[in-house]
């Protein structure tokens, strides 16, 4: 078992803490254009395609920078002390690889449960197709900390980054 999984969890919910501010700052601009009836005949691609440009890409380049830095962390890693390294040699961690790291982290499962929750609303049936993106969106993240306590707790989105996050 990994004895920095819990580190890591409370290291993953200080840095939506950080997050929730950019969310305000789209929600304080989404919302009234919403209301004002300017995004309602988008179709449900589109409001996917927009919710991602302005959300989950921004905050996953934001958090590729932070990793492939010189702190080698984001923000809430840097406050429980830990960093993000190559797997390899235990150097910096190159801007792609910290790219495609955070894609898989937090691209992925946001777009998959926007997705869901989108077509939830929009439904007045429930497909064989909803059920399975819905299931998606909870079953990703499960195993995304799942896999934070076995073995040497390198996430699926750390083998695919070639990182391990490591303590300070």
């Amino acid at each position: 078992m990994n004895p920095e999984a819990w580190r890591r969890i409370v290291a993953w919910l200080v840095d939506w803490l950080c997050f929730l501010v950019w969310l305000a700052l789209v929600a304080a601009i989404g919302i009234p254009l919403y209301v004002a009836g300017m995004t309602g005949q988008w179709s449900v691609v589109t409001t996917n395609v927009v919710s991602a440009l302005v959300t989950a890409v921004p905050l996953t380049i934001f958090l590729a920078v932070l990793e492939s830095g010189k702190r080698q962390a984001s923000v809430g890693k840097r406050v429980l002390g830990l960093k993000v390294v190559a797997a390899g040699d235990g150097g910096r961690l190159s801007f792609a690889s910290a790219l495609l790291r955070n894609a898989l982290k937090v691209t992925v499962p946001w777009t998959i449960g926007h997705a869901a929750a989108i077509a939830l609303v929009g439904s007045t049936t429930i497909s064989s197709g909803l059920l399975t993106l819905t299931a998606a969106a909870y079953v990703l993240p499960l195993v995304y900390v799942v896999t934070l306590f076995v073995r040497e707790g390198r996430t699926p989105y750390d083998r695919a980054g070639g990182a391990r996050v490591v303590r300070v």
